[in-house]
């Protein structure tokens, strides 16, 4: 049932990543550009969204904080985001897009998935002798959160960690009000699809 489940959920989250444009790397490109910001409000207005939904959900218990995961912050992880994010600059793909835009993109997007999937697998083989050199120590106190969850150890360990958790959900939801518009935004709301 749950592999089942993860597919639908999958293939309802291409659909939708498909529909924004967040799978077409012209429009991915044109965002980190800053030219067009219609996708980055998308994606803020959904972090905004989801932040504020989670921590509520935790806060009332309708979610459990078991299923939750966080991962260790080491130096892997420093030069494995800034590798991806540079890839995704030049590519306008990221992982998540990437597989999304294989079933529709072509070969270039092919080509993406399998440097990704290349690169995954050369990880997993050196892992073991990466192991204790230095990209593995935990900064910044490894597994912590800035909100309290119950599980990880937090910066604001005294306040309830809904209050920082919807502030930010906000404040990423008036950030995407106040960027300006482009030439390219449509001004009327009929016109509006992404």
């Amino acid at each position: 049932m749950q592999i089942l489940m993860a597919v639908i959920l999958g293939a309802l989250f291409g659909f939708v990543l498909q529909r924004i444009g967040a799978a077409d790397p012209d429009k991915i490109i044109d965002m980190l550009r800053l030219r067009d910001p219609r996708l980055m409000k998308t994606i803020l207005t959904g972090i905004g969204v989801g932040s504020i939904l989670l921590f509520i959900g935790l806060a009332l218990g309708l979610v459990d904080s078991g299923h939750l995961s966080v991962k260790t912050m080491d130096w892997s992880v420093v030069f494995g985001g800034a590798l991806m994010g540079v890839g995704w600059a030049i590519s306008g793909y990221c992982p998540g897009t990437g597989v999304a835009a294989t079933f529709s993109k072509g070969l270039d997007a092919l080509f993406f998935l399998l440097g990704g999937l290349t690169g995954a697998g050369i990880y997993t083989l050196l892992y073991g002798s990466l192991a204790d050199t230095f990209l593995m120590n935990p900064l910044f106190g490894g597994k912590m959160t800035l909100a309290q969850t119950g599980i990880y150890s937090a910066l604001l360990p005294k306040i309830p960690g809904w209050i920082p958790a919807v502030i930010i959900g906000v404040l990423f939801i008036v950030g995407t009000i106040l960027l300006p518009k482009t030439d390219s935004e449509p001004v009327n709301s009929r016109d509006s699809h992404v």
